[in-house]
């Protein structure tokens, strides 16, 4: 199998069709075998029900993992991921936000040997942006960026950690989040932190993007668990 696209969702009922229905057309268009999985993190909106209406065609390559509650976004990544077959490994966020198609890129940096691991990055001077953030995400964007690189060392090179589009060696990604440990949005920070310690090759790639004025992280409601989170990642890097 060539590629697992896992994509992580909760309460997404208007968005999951368009992510499936997108995967499939570029499945299909590029004659890449594959599967996707849709990790399903304790919906309570009907999102479930129609991933249903695909996961019953063997055709469609759609399997979901249902989460009885929720867990989080990094839990629901790393539940899709570990679970995956294929050569290749990536997550998307719900929302089309970046095509499919930009997927090719970073499977050829990862075959040409540039790297183990290919981040889509928004930041970068290639990068377009259809529809950019709001001025308060990109402030706190640019903040973030500058404490994860005091506070966690994370290399300047890495401009957008926190970009839902990444893709990875299959057995990369199966082992290193088959060790995550954060449930939350961290989860980006330590799978790159881990990365580095173990050697393993990142790269960022520019992407298409157009933001999602629904996207649900909030600062302040999260404020105390990426707290919690980041001083967690602190102390496994010193193990």
């Amino acid at each position: 199998m060539d590629l697992s696209i896992i994509i992580p969702v909760f309460n997404e009922r208007s968005k999951i069709k368009q992510d499936i229905e997108s995967a499939l057309s570029f499945f299909d268009n590029r004659d890449i075998s594959g599967e996707i999985i849709i990790v399903d993190d304790g919906s309570t909106d009907g999102t479930a029900k129609i991933i249903s209406e695909y996961e019953t065609k063997p055709e469609n390559r759609v399997r979901t993992i249902c989460l009885p509650e929720h867990k989080g976004k990094g839990c629901a990544v790393k539940e899709g991921i570990t679970s995956s077959e294929g050569q290749f490994v990536m997550f998307a966020d719900s929302g089309c936000c970046i095509p499919y198609e930009n997927i090719l890129i970073g499977m050829e940096m990862i075959k040409s040997g540039k790297c183990d691991i290919a981040n889509g990055s928004r930041k970068l001077d290639k990068s377009k942006i259809d529809t950019p953030q709001n001025i308060h995400r990109r402030i706190y964007s640019a903040v973030f960026r500058k404490l994860m690189a005091m506070y966690l060392n994370i290399p300047s090179e890495l401009t957008d950690t926190q970009c839902g589009f990444k893709i990875y060696r299959g057995d990369v990604a199966r082992r290193l989040y088959g060790w995550c440990i954060s449930d939350g949005f961290m989860f980006d920070v330590e799978i790159i932190c881990r990365a580095l310690k173990e050697g393993f090759t990142i790269k960022e790639f520019p992407v298409e993007w157009t933001c999602d004025k629904d996207s649900r992280f909030s600062l302040w409601r999260s404020f105390w668990q990426l707290y919690s989170e980041i001083r967690m990642i602190k102390k496994l890097l010193k193990e």
